[in-house]
């Protein structure tokens, strides 16, 4: 499979996020760009979510048919078209780290997709993973750790 690229100008891959992005912050999604998009590609899917959570991976955000042209999301923005489903807080947005101790990663994964996906914003991470399958082109992923202060 084929690699994505996925970058913050917030933070690097394995660094701190920046409380700004998170529940300490304004809980602003970080801006995003995005390389090595396959020109097969007719769409972007992203998940963020937390796998160190007490009770499980807790989903910060899901977000699909993001346009494959679009090489960067803006801070706190999506592109048009883009469309986010639930996170696991039950809102249509993005949410950010808010661990409840210690050290947590964040992984923001995106997708290059063959399709373009009808999906409904009550879509969750695991209905998007159902979906995307057999769908993915190529991924990336970028991985950045949060603890509360």
């Amino acid at each position: 499979m084929e690699q994505l690229k996925i970058s913050s100008p917030a933070f690097s891959h394995g660094e701190s996020i920046p409380a700004r992005y998170t529940c300490d912050g304004y809980d602003a999604s970080p801006g995003l760009v995005i390389g090595k998009v396959p020109p097969a590609a007719l769409s972007l899917a992203l998940i963020v979510d937390d796998p160190d959570a007490p009770g499980g991976t807790w989903v910060h955000w899901v977000v699909w048919n993001i346009p494959a042209q679009v090489r960067e999301i803006p801070e706190n923005d999506l592109p048009p078209l883009a469309i986010q489903g639930k996170n696991d807080w039950k809102r249509n947005k993005y949410g950010g780290p808010c661990p409840p101790s210690g050290t947590h990663r964040y992984f923001f994964r995106i997708f290059a997709l063959d399709t373009t996906l009808n999906l409904n914003s009550s879509t969750t991470k695991a209905d998007l993973e159902r979906a995307m399958q057999g769908h993915i082109l190529a991924k990336g992923e970028l991985m950045g750790t949060y603890r509360r202060r």
